[in-house]
Parts: C-alpha cells; sequence; structure tokens
C-alpha cells in the first residue's frame, strides 16, 4: 500500500484493526505526503515535529497491541481548525494578537477526538478569527485550493477541506456561522455537515446564550466518515448550555431508499446571484436523486429575504462588537484586526437592543416560513456556493454575474437560510465547471432530522463517483 493516509476514515480503521498497518506506517505516510504538498497548498499550520507524532504513533500501535486501543479514532491522524484550542499546540485564531499563544487545555470536541485515540499533528489554516469565506491571514498567509493552487480553498474551514482534498488527513473538524462547513466542502469536492445547534457543544467564551448562529461539525471524504467524527464530537457537557445528549447516529439506508419530496431553492426566486454554471451543475445533481426515487420540484419560500439579510447581518455585527470589542476599544491592538471584523464591530456598535430583539423576530418568522415549507417537502437543496473557486490573490468576489457585492460577505447570501432556522445540512458536490473546478450543494433537513439527512445524502454517494476523483495536485 503505497500511500496509506490517502485511505478514506473508514478503510483505514480497518486496515488498522486487521493489522495490515501500523500506525506508525500511517503516520509515517501522512507526514511525508504532508512535506511533499502542504507546501504548495498551505492547509496545515503548526505543525507538531515528526519526532513526536513518531514516538505517540508507536505508543498507539503499542496499546493496540494490548488490547487498549482507545476509541474509534485510534491511532488517526487528524489536524484542528485553528479557532479550537488544543493543549500544547499554537492557537492563533488566524490574528497577530495571538501569534505565540499556546493553551494549556482543550475544547471540549478536541477532548473528545484525543479521548477516542486520534493523534493530533497540528492545526488547519482558517481566516482571521473565521471571519470571510477565504482561507487567508497575516500569521499563516494564503490556504490555495488542491483542485487550483492559484484559485481559494473557501473558508473560514478553507485549511480542514483542502487538507482533506489532498489527502493529507482522513477526516477534519470545522465550524459553521455563515458557510463555514459548506462553502469549503463545494470549493474542495469533500464533504462538510453542519449539525443542528447544540449537537456538538464547545466551550462558552463570555456569552454562553444569546449567540446561536454558530456550530462545529465534521468534514470528511464520505458520508460514513462523517458520522464516524460526528459521533466522537457530539453529546452533552454541562459547560455548554445549549447542548444535548444524543446518541451514536447510524445511517438508515432502507429509509434513504423509499424516496421522498425534495424542494428545489435554488437561486430563491431570483433574489440571489450566481456565476454562470453554478445553477447549471446543481440541478445536474438533482438528477441523482430522481433517479433514486425522489420527486424534485422547483419551490419558493413564502419570505422578504432581504429582511433575512437584515436580521442575519444585525445579528452578526452586535455579537461580533461584544466579542471583539475589548480588541477594537485598545489602540493598540486595533491596528491588527482585518478590515472585515473592523465592519462588523463599528456597525455592530451602532446597533440597539430594540434591534436585535426585531432580528430575533424576522428570524422566528423565517423559521416558521421553512416550516410551512415542510410540511410538502421532506427535504429542501439550496447551492452550497454562488461562485466556482475564486482568484486566491483577491480577499473576496467584488461582483457576481454583473450585480455588486456590497459588503465582504453577501457573496455567500445562500448559506444563511439554514443558520437562522438552526436546521442540519449536509454540503455535498455536485460536480465540476468546465475548468474542472469544483462546486457542491446544501442538503437541507427539518429540525433535528441529522440522521435522516446523513442517510439520504449517503444515497447520493453511493450513485455518484465525485468523491473518488482525487486532484492532480497528488
Amino acid at each position: 500500500m503505497s500511500d496509506p493516509i490517502s485511505l478514506c476514515l473508514t478503510d483505514l480503521l480497518k486496515t488498522l484493526d486487521e493489522g495490515r498497518l501500523t500506525v506508525e506506517e500511517v503516520m509515517l505516510s501522512c507526514l511525508d505526503r504532508i512535506d511533499r504538498l502542504n507546501p504548495r497548498i498551505n492547509a496545515l499550520v503548526s505543525l507538531r515535529t515528526r519526532d513526536v507524532l513518531l514516538a505517540e504513533a508507536r505508543a498507539k500501535d503499542v496499546e493496540r497491541r494490548q488490547g487498549a486501543a482507545r476509541g474509534a479514532l485510534h491511532g488517526v491522524p487528524i489536524a484542528i481548525k485553528d479557532l479550537s484550542e488544543a493543549k500544547g499546540i499554537l492557537c492563533t485564531y488566524g490574528s497577530p494578537l495571538f501569534h505565540d499563544y499556546v493553551p494549556d487545555f482543550d475544547d471540549i470536541q478536541v477532548a473528545r477526538i484525543r479521548a477516542a485515540g486520534a493523534i493530533i499533528i497540528g492545526k488547519t489554516n482558517t481566516p482571521e478569527w473565521g471571519f470571510g469565506s477565504h482561507s487567508y491571514n497575516p500569521v499563516f498567509g494564503v490556504t490555495r485550493n488542491p483542485w487550483d493552487t492559484r484559485r481559494s480553498a473557501g473558508g473560514s474551514s478553507g485549511g480542514a477541506a483542502a487538507a482533506l482534498a489532498a489527502r493529507l488527513v482522513p477526516i477534519a473538524d470545522g465550524s459553521d456561522m455563515m458557510g463555514s462547513l459548506r462553502n469549503p466542502a463545494a470549493f474542495n469536492n469533500v464533504i462538510g455537515f453542519r449539525p443542528s445547534f447544540g449537537r456538538i457543544p464547545a466551550l462558552p467564551g463570555r456569552d454562553a446564550f444569546l449567540n446561536q448562529l454558530a456550530t462545529l461539525g465534521p468534514m470528511a471524504r464520505s458520508v460514513e466518515d462523517v458520522v464516524t467524527l460526528l459521533n466522537v464530537q457530539s453529546g452533552f457537557d454541562p459547560r455548554d448550555p445549549a447542548s444535548f445528549e444524543s446518541g451514536p447516529l447510524r445511517l438508515d439506508r432502507d429509509s434513504a431508499a423509499k424516496g421522498g419530496r425534495i424542494g428545489w431553492l435554488g437561486d430563491f426566486g431570483g433574489h440571489l446571484s450566481f456565476e454562470p454554471g453554478v445553477l447549471a451543475l446543481n440541478e445536474k445533481a438533482l438528477t441523482v436523486f430522481e433517479s433514486l426515487g425522489y420527486a424534485v420540484e422547483p419551490v419558493k419560500i413564502d419570505f422578504d429575504m432581504e429582511r433575512l439579510w437584515w436580521a442575519w447581518t444585525t445579528l452578526r455585527s452586535f455579537f461580533t462588537a461584544g466579542s471583539m470589542r475589548d480588541y477594537y476599544e485598545d489602540p493598540g491592538r486595533r491596528g491588527s484586526l482585518k478590515p472585515e471584523i473592523l465592519h462588523e464591530v463599528r456597525a455592530g456598535l451602532r446597533i440597539r437592543a430594540a434591534d436585535v430583539y426585531e432580528a430575533s423576530a424576522v428570524r422566528t418568522a423565517w423559521y416558521q416560513a421553512v416550516m410551512k415549507v415542510y410540511e410538502r417537502f421532506d427535504y429542501l437543496v439550496a447551492p452550497a456556493a454562488q461562485v466556482f473557486p475564486f482568484d486566491a490573490e483577491i480577499p473576496w468576489p467584488r461582483e457576481i454575474a454583473g450585480r455588486h457585492m456590497d459588503t465582504y460577505h453577501r457573496w455567500m447570501e445562500v448559506v444563511i437560510g439554514p443558520s437562522m432556522a438552526g436546521l442540519p445540512v449536509a454540503a455535498l458536490p455536485a460536480g465540476f465547471s468546465a475548468e474542472d473546478l469544483p462546486n457542491g450543494f446544501q442538503l437541507i433537513g427539518p429540525p433535528r432530522s441529522d440522521a435522516a439527512v446523513l442517510s439520504v445524502a449517503a444515497a447520493y454517494e453511493a450513485a455518484t463517483d465525485w468523491l473518488t476523483r482525487v486532484p492532480a495536485l497528488s
């Protein structure tokens, strides 16, 4: 087996369990591949030393031989997104303000990944503080797309998605507020899953109750691998009051094979603009669901989408101003914040309590409107990105199909609907453009339907071959 790290997680674990590979051999494969390919894409950062990682791999082999394998990820190399703390590993949040910060604790999900036996090799690159869907920052630079290194890998889980696509790691963790698991999955031809809010706990900052927009989630190259990591990450923790207990999710392929009704949201009734070719690629992917016995029908949610955008930006700016205000008000640190963060904080400081209440009321009305649609449909589908991977040298697309993008994040507006409704979403590959650039779509389920969404996603995966493709980079 010339390159065992190229195996998906399920196959990798099987070979380890059967003794056809050792953890040390896997780690050697992983580190050699990183040495060869990571300099071209800059997906992984803050890597631990080779000697330390190989020693940890040998210790995992000893545990396995002694029948003391620790859990579902025993011996698996993984890199943690650089917005989550991992004890003893540099955590910069992509910010020069934290260029030398080494936490002495693990975030909750990181502790669970360690307890499951994984070996944390380092971090995956992210935009500064996770703002923007293009993974560049002044600490580590730009993450490039393995399918075309002139292009963006997306964000904010761009390093995670690029590392998966390049077969540098078999699984990756990420997080998602405004499509940060979904846009990079689309840009890199991998899977990202935004779970129901509260399924994966996280250590709260100063606010543990108000901000319910972002969530952690898994990324992988197969749905089964997504489920494995999700089950490790999930479950109640008293430190996170929004978290809830959940038993292991299991794929129900029989249920998925029964078909159902899928509503295609498309461009949301002309509200959104798309780069030519994106919608056509998504619509072609929908024919796969039809071949699986699903009825697919266009649908328009009866809602003022510009009002939803106002509510979204109001809440996002308000929460950002609250969390970043100390840095903003310190003259010595304000200059180290990127323009997009300054935009959010300045907007947030102008927001009144009545605005926050109204934005929450709009969010509630949006949720109710979406629930009405689920009376007719089992699932909804929308594009996961409005453009194909763009030039890595620009901060964000300023125009789509002739329409000016008035903010740094308007170009990814397509992802806010599920975030505002708190719905589970699988980002799945739709194929490639004429220029061989990936894109994908969101499979959106009703509340707490995580297992059902992933089961349907697995049926789609089995009917396509997109995830078997490997970028020419490797």
